[in-house]
């Protein structure tokens, strides 16, 4: 048991004290974050703060990574809105129960390591993406729909209030910190907007009018939707992007925390963790989530190096949440859009526009690609999994290229080709054009010592070489073949040399 939850490690010191304010710290940034959220999906703030209430309980108990905070990230609600807006809340908390399934069996079935499979411009254009949407989605907050239902954008006085009390929010984040960070900047921002609106008594729009939040605890709930075939065919492909997404969102972060920490988190654990996460979201009323980078990285700064810091934020959450409604109703939305445009400004990775030039052109092409996709489509998963599959052609392309041969012929008139470069479905054609069937000697020598049989198609395209030249009344011999590929290749119509004992890159058990 001791292996599965410890959420105090005496092996370890733990200062109780940076526990105790790195938690309530989170608690603070968490709120605005999950109620913009919330707000931004169309939902009730309440089932942000569920969200970050459970999100953040649970993976600070179960996850793979002390230090690490989840909650109800945008991240993952973007990617639901459409099925909001379409089917309505109760197919969201299935699609949630669903992707925790799916992110259950990521890591029962130790998948979690995939995700190093993502190359640097598809972080670099799913995060830019990722902020242009946060960014857009504030925007929407300058309409207000009339008794009609129509609605238009904001003119005259309140348009002017709206700007003006979200200018001095983002003034407050960027610049507060330059003068303490001790103190969280959105939460200063919040409370100085608050106080503005209260003192002078300035008419603005407020949480209270997008929803009212009754202030109870989570209720267990069986997702009121028909259990059928139909149904699983709606929330499916929604729950499968979710899943993927808040998997990729959290084991990059836990990378993050990795080589901040200088010590190894457990990727597989934190997938079972976010599962059952959003298991329990699906079930309890919450918007679902993942690691949020931005909370983890307030953690961290202020000292927390355990679980318990998660865990205190949590169930300071909880509390607001039972207490503390009649306050959050009265928070002016100007305040959140002023959080949420500094929270996608600081997502946006600028330094991906500063070294544009000093990048491949293959690789502005994947961010530009997976930055648009996200934006257009706002599919996340599958802007990260077509940015990755551009990598990995390019990658094939460029390795295509490198395949080469050196040809001689020994004393005894036997001609050799020692191969160097990968074999695999990109580089098989340049491999054959290597070959002279007419004018090779009646004994031919491949080489891989310096090259790898790679897939299927570089074993078709052996077992071709050789049929060409038994149809010349030739030998070919391949050497240096490791064992799997020297079974593979055995119902070749070729003589095939295989030396075990001076294959250089293969690990081959000796047969019994």
């Amino acid at each position: 048991m001791k292996n599965t939850i410890s959420l105090f490690d005496f092996s370890k010191k733990i200062n109780y004290k940076n526990e105790l304010l790195a938690g309530f710290t989170v608690a603070m940034t968490m709120i605005p974050e999950s109620l913009s959220f919330a707000i931004l999906a169309g939902l009730s703030p309440l089932t942000g703060l569920y969200a970050a209430f459970m999100m953040g309980l649970i993976t600070a108990i179960l996850g793979g990574r002390p230090g690490m905070v989840s909650g109800g990230a945008g991240a993952t609600i973007v990617v639901l809105i459409a099925l909001i807006k379409s089917h309505g809340i109760e197919y969201l908390f299935a699609a949630v129960a669903l992707a925790g399934i799916f992110q259950m069996l990521v890591g029962v079935f130790k998948l979690g390591k995939f995700v190093r499979l993502i190359p640097q411009p598809v972080m670099y254009g799913f995060l830019n993406g990722l902020a242009v949407i946060i960014f857009m989605a504030q925007i929407e907050q300058f309409k207000i729909t009339d008794s009609t239902g129509a609605s238009g954008w904001l003119q005259g006085m309140p348009l002017y209030i709206m700007a003006g009390l979200t200018a001095l929010t983002i003034a407050i984040v960027y610049f507060f910190p330059k003068v303490t960070k001790a103190v969280p900047a959105s939460l200063v921002a919040i409370i100085v907007v608050f106080a503005v609106v209260l003192s002078f008594d300035i008419p603005t729009k407020t949480v209270e009018d997008i929803a009212h939040i009754s202030g109870n605890l989570p209720s267990f709930q069986i997702p009121q939707i028909p259990f059928t075939l139909e149904t699983l065919q709606i929330i499916f492909p929604y729950a499968l992007v979710m899943a993927g997404v808040g998997l990729i969102e959290s084991l990059l972060t836990l990378s993050m925390v990795d080589e901040i920490t200088n010590s190894k988190g457990n990727a597989n654990k934190e997938s079972i963790a976010q599962g059952i996460a959003n298991i329990t979201n699906g079930f309890f009323g919450g918007m679902g989530g993942c690691a949020m980078v931005a909370q983890t990285l307030v953690n961290l700064n202020a000292g927390s190096r355990a679980r318990l810091s998660g865990i205190i934020a949590s169930v300071m959450i909880l509390i607001i949440i039972l207490f503390g409604a009649p306050f959050i109703e009265k928070i002016p939305m100007a305040a959140l859009v002023g959080v949420m445009m500094m929270v996608a400004i600081s997502t946006f990775q600028w330094v991906s526009i500063r070294i544009v030039n000093k990048m491949p052109k293959s690789d502005i092409f994947v961010g530009i690609t997976v930055a648009l996709i996200t934006i257009i489509l706002h599919n996340l998963a599958l802007a990260v999994l077509v940015g990755v599959v551009i990598a990995a052609l390019v990658f094939a392309w460029d390795n295509a290229k490198r395949i080469r041969a050196r040809k001689s012929i020994d004393e005894n008139g036997v001609k050799h080709y020692e191969i160097y470069g990968p074999l695999f479905f990109g580089s098989v054609t340049a491999f054959m054009d290597k070959f002279d069937l007419m004018d090779d000697p009646d004994e031919v020598v491949v080489d891989f010592k310096e090259s790898r049989i790679v897939d299927m198609s570089a074993i078709d395209a052996l077992d071709k070489l050789s049929k060409r030249y038994s149809q010349q009344n030739k030998k070919l011999c391949l050497r240096h073949l490791s064992e799997d590929c020297h079974k593979m290749l055995k119902n070749a119509e070729a003589v095939i040399e295989v030396n075990i004992q001076e294959d250089p890159t293969y690990k081959v058990m000796p047969e019994k």
